[in-house]
């Protein structure tokens, strides 16, 4: 008897022991953490871990921001997981600083219809979008007017954020989706531009047949969000692209603009105007070429159902190539395409038309994980070249966008019908993969004018040629103009980049573009934040529907029995280990 009280009793200290050191451990613990921070995020995409640029951002703030939601109230599924994922993300802004504020709104809370209204009105004129999503409830379908936006002040200026985005192409799960995984950039993305002081410049360069004013409004206007924004004819001029400064009887070179866009050039290059971007290059400037090598437009086949298309001599092949590209005189032909609206028939006295996948304008997917390109949606090409890559291997060459694994291409001169379209493609044909259309080069670049200058423009000091760049530098290639286009509708009004007006569809054009500009400029923190993606794990609706009685029985019935099974087996299992203890010590 004794010795069975002797080892209940260090039964029970061990227990306290136990307990005490368990909980020290806690408090060590603790006290670590005050003098670390540190959080762990076990999901799979990271998916509430923020990224590099938003700690910096966020930790760099110098006054409060503060945000507005209008997501609150009685809401449809989808957008109360926008709501919470919203709150989610700005509750993890305030764990890297106390700078962040916010609160939700209601703005339909007042019963007052004027009182509604009036905030109604207000909110639009702030820049915000209502939705009217409809929902289904028992027999019938109500429908609720929504703002899913927000506004975000700091030190005085207001900016609005459209939280879910309409599209064309998207049900309305797929948007909500959408949504939620752009939270972050969102956010980041409009507190930056708050924060920023002095912008970057970047420039379109005119005068060669470059895509005007209008035909680049839209992403102009999206450029404007980050760069202060230029047009610049060249005219042989030294200080056109280049800042020329005295310091110590000595003259300074620096290039006016982050970046500049040659957009669909359709006249020839003169000497002079190419001497000019290569040495603004050999001093570091930054170039997105957008370069057509091909003649060819749909307006020519409105006409007739054949046109005839041709090389198009701009005077850069010289430089592409030293730089490390070659665009190609060809046209890449892709079964992965865009439609276009052929007539098939007719109706009485008018043409039945149907559309048709136009294999001259290919749908190109991210040949790669590249920041640039990473979760981007399909970019849309018109009549695209092939590029090939050359040159010395000390310029690191990159391919962001490819044509598909169903792909051929044609030299020029070369007559192309619309009658392709009423045959069967060969897939014999259309055998080529992955054909290159977008290029990323980077490194220390040589100049196109190496020992071609006399010596007299060498050694003037006015000029101050280099012949190569003394720190590496970025440029990409990308074979059609187009890509940079928007449809220009009538009195100055465009459609959005990348909007496709036969098929209706938006396609991933002017995030491309933006991503392209931002990695020249070295914002590769805010295209990284852009390109990231939460998986979200939606519920199966037509699955639920179909099988609704057993995965209630799996989730809610089947649980409570195997606890049951649990707790009757734990007790079993106690009281013959208890028995067979008493049986020993009688």
């Amino acid at each position: 008897m004794k010795q069975a009280v002797k080892k209940s009793f260090s039964r029970k200290k061990a227990a306290v022991v136990s307990l005490m050191l368990m909980i020290a451990l806690v408090v060590l613990v603790n006290m670590l953490g005050s003098f670390r921070f540190f959080r762990l995020d076990l999901t799979t995409e990271k998916r509430y871990s923020l990224n590099r640029e938003t700690i910096k951002l966020l930790t760099n703030l110098k006054d409060v921001v503060y945000v507005k939601v209008y997501l609150e109230g009685e809401l449809p599924a989808g957008y109360k997981k926008l709501r919470n994922a919203t709150q989610e993300m700005l509750d993890e802004f305030r764990a890297f600083t106390p700078n962040v504020e916010y609160e939700f709104i209601n703005p339909s809370a007042s019963e007052d219809e004027r009182e509604r209204k009036a905030i109604y009105r207000q909110l639009m004129q702030d820049g915000l979008v209502y939705t009217t999503p409809v929902e289904e409830k028992g027999a019938g379908v109500s429908q609720t007017l929504l703002w899913p936006g927000a506004l975000v002040s700091f030190r005085g200026q207001t900016l609005p954020i459209q939280l879910l985005k309409s599209s064309t192409y998207a049900n309305e799960e797929l948007m909500l989706t959408r949504a939620v995984n752009d939270l972050e950039y969102e956010l980041t993305n409009t507190i930056r531009k708050l924060n920023s002081v002095v912008k970057p410049r970047v420039a379109f360069i005119e005068g060669h047949g470059e895509l005007d004013s209008l035909e680049t409004k839209d992403l102009n206007l999206a450029l404007k969000e980050y760069y202060t924004v230029a047009r610049v004819r060249l005219d042989s001029s030294l200080s056109s692209l280049i800042y020329r400064t005295k310091k110590d009887d000595s003259l300074i070179f620096v290039p006016r603009y982050s970046a500049i866009i040659i957009a669909k050039p359709d006249s020839v290059f003169s000497e002079k105007d190419k001497f000019l971007i290569d040495q603004y290059v050999m001093r570091g400037g930054k170039v997105l070429w957008l370069i057509d090598r091909v003649a060819a437009s749909m307006d020519s086949l409105s006409a007739s159902n054949a046109t005839m298309v041709y090389p198009l001599d701009l005077n850069l092949d010289d430089m592409l190539f030293r730089y490390g590209a070659r665009i190609n005189s060809d046209l890449v032909m892709d079964l992965n395409s865009s439609v276009i609206p052929v007539i098939v028939g007719m109706v009485g006295n008018q043409p039945r038309f149907a559309p048709k996948r136009w294999p001259y304008f290919p749908l190109c997917m991210p040949a790669s994980n590249h920041p640039t390109v990473n979760n981007l949606n399909a970019t849309r090409f018109e009549f695209a070249n092939s590029i090939d890559t050359v040159g010395s291997s000390d310029i690191r060459k990159s391919v962001l966008l490819r044509s598909s694994g169903r792909s051929t291409r044609i030299n020029t001169p070369a007559r192309i019908s619309l009658n392709i379209l009423r045959e069967k493609p060969d897939p014999k044909i259309y055998a080529e993969q992955g054909i290159p259309l977008a290029v990323l080069l980077e490194g220390k670049f040589q100049s196109v004018y190496q020992n071609r200058l006399i010596t007299t423009l060498m050694n003037n000091p006015e000029i101050g040629y280099k012949p190569a760049s003394d720190k590496p530098g970025k440029m990409i290639v990308i074979a059609d103009g187009d890509v940079a286009r928007n449809t220009v509708i009538k009195n100055g009004q465009i459609a959005p980049l990348g909007y496709d007006r036969y098929s209706g569809e938006l396609f991933g054009n002017k995030d491309f573009l933006l991503n392209c500009v931002n990695y020249l400029c070295d914002d590769a923190g805010l295209i990284s934040v852009r390109s990231r993606t939460a998986k979200l794990r939606l519920l199966d609706e037509t699955k639920i529907k179909a099988e609704r009685t057993s995965i209630q029985l799996k989730n809610v019935v089947l649980p409570i029995v195997l606890l049951l099974l649990a707790g009757l087996l734990l007790v079993n299992l106690r009281k013959r280990k208890y028995a067979r203890s008493t049986k020993r010590h009688a």
